[in-house]
């Protein structure tokens, strides 16, 4: 497995359009398109998850790390638009990068707002960076996750799902006792029936109640709320996926 690549030496390779980690030459990415400020905003109302999008996120999670960069260069030269990769970007990791322990590989998905802000903050005709070496992040950890065992998200037990009227203190219960499996049903339930403030306010209580992990279920939750916000996940189908990733673990 290719090493990790870090923001700075991404950078210095984009720059220098030199040879590492399997990067290649990274001088392709000087002839991509500016990315606008008002482009990289986000309206809230723009991006909706839809089948669509499912193409995009499989085309991210099968691509080679080695021909990643250079497959989103050419499609952004054809019309990519910036919403769309960011979106699809956090999709596959939370499909594709096992949650527990949080840290570790699974930083590929904490690290997508975080790189969405560094956008915002470059000039136009860097605005990409950020994206690519998150890209190349999620390969790295996706690359990892195989190793230790190729975990996916799988589909939900429709039969273990409660009601619209049950799923609230299902998700409690399942959460105060530490029950995985039921807490997986049960906030699949509670998606379509709930708004995303109600749910979110629950996560919140129990993301902060388990500092071993230095934080990052804390973390975890604010940048996953902060993300969902900048690629209007919040309250459609799509989210759902997201939110079955409950800061749970005893």
């Amino acid at each position: 497995m290719k090493a990790l690549t870090t923001r700075r030496r991404f950078l210095s390779t984009a720059f220098g359009a030199t040879s590492l980690l399997g990067l290649g030459d990274l001088g392709f990415l000087a002839q991509l398109r500016p990315v606008s400020a008002a482009e990289a905003k986000l309206e809230p109302d723009v991006v909706r998850f839809n089948p669509e999008i499912e193409p995009l996120v499989r085309f991210l999670e099968d691509t080679p790390r080695e021909r990643l960069l250079e497959e989103v260069a050419s499609r952004i030269k054809r019309g990519l638009s910036y919403r769309d990769l960011l979106a699809a970007l956090l999709l596959a990791g939370v499909r594709n990068i096992q949650p527990r322990p949080v840290g570790f590989k699974f930083h590929a998905v904490l690290v997508v707002n975080s790189a969405h802000l560094a956008s915002l903050s470059s000039p136009d005709a860097d605005r990409w960076l950020p994206l690519f070496w998150a890209l190349d992040y999620f390969k790295s950890s996706q690359a990892q996750d195989v190793k230790e065992g190729d975990w996916t998200m799988r589909a939900v037990d429709e039969s273990k799902v409660p009601t619209a009227q049950k799923a609230k203190q299902a998700f409690i219960e399942a959460m105060e006792s530490w029950d995985e499996t039921a807490a997986d049903a049960a906030v699949t339930g509670l998606v379509r029936s709930a708004g995303a403030q109600e749910i979110f306010e629950l996560y919140c209580r129990y993301c902060a109640r388990d500092f071993r992990e230095l934080g990052h279920k804390a973390i975890y939750t604010a940048n996953s709320w902060r993300a969902l916000q900048c690629i209007a996940l919040i309250g459609v189908c799509a989210a759902r996926p997201h939110r079955r990733r409950q800061p749970l673990e005893k």
